[in-house]
């Protein structure tokens, strides 16, 4: 079966959904913030099969969230290294993160916690406007047309409500 492709829509979500859109690639993005940048520790964590690992790492490469380095010439091995486009999509994880621990378990929560290193207290993560810091929620938002982006642009899969 032939996947749909989002990698060329308009919305942000969209795009974000068909490089994550698989379960192994947040996964794997999530073992890179936990340390992990050899294959075999990436696999060994995961227990994912090893095609696989490596056509996600391939792929997180080629969308510049890893960079592959080289550590020993023979026989030749990698590691994989977050870049600054990988380590902002920690914003991602922790959104997720967020939700799975709010809905996903009951009263007492998840088994495992976001600490703080330098506190060791535990954070919970929080999505807030950049420029306000006011916490956002869909009741808060809408979407809408970028002013310059014209009234002929493509907005195919985007609803654009006329008013919240």
């Amino acid at each position: 079966m032939r996947r749909t492709r989002f990698d060329d829509w308009p919305c942000p979500i969209a795009r974000t959904t068909d490089l994550i859109g698989d379960w192994w690639t947040p996964l794997v993005m999530r073992e890179a913030f936990a340390g992990r940048r050899r294959f075999e520790d990436f696999q060994r964590a995961l227990k994912v099969p090893r095609a696989v690992l490596a056509r996600r790492l391939d792929r997180l490469v080629e969308e510049g969230l890893l960079k592959k380095v080289s550590y020993e010439e023979h026989p030749p091995r990698f590691e994989y290294r977050l870049t600054d486009k990988g380590k902002a999509f920690w914003d991602v994880l922790a959104a997720m993160w967020r939700w799975g621990s709010d809905w996903l378990w009951g009263e007492n929560g998840p088994p495992v916690i976001l600490v703080n290193h330098e506190t060791g207290r535990e954070v919970r993560p929080l999505v807030v406007d950049e420029t306000t810091g006011t916490r956002l929620t869909g009741r808060r938002l809408r979407m809408s047309r970028k002013p310059r982006a014209g009234s002929d642009t493509k907005v195919q899969g985007l609803p654009l409500p006329k008013e919240a």
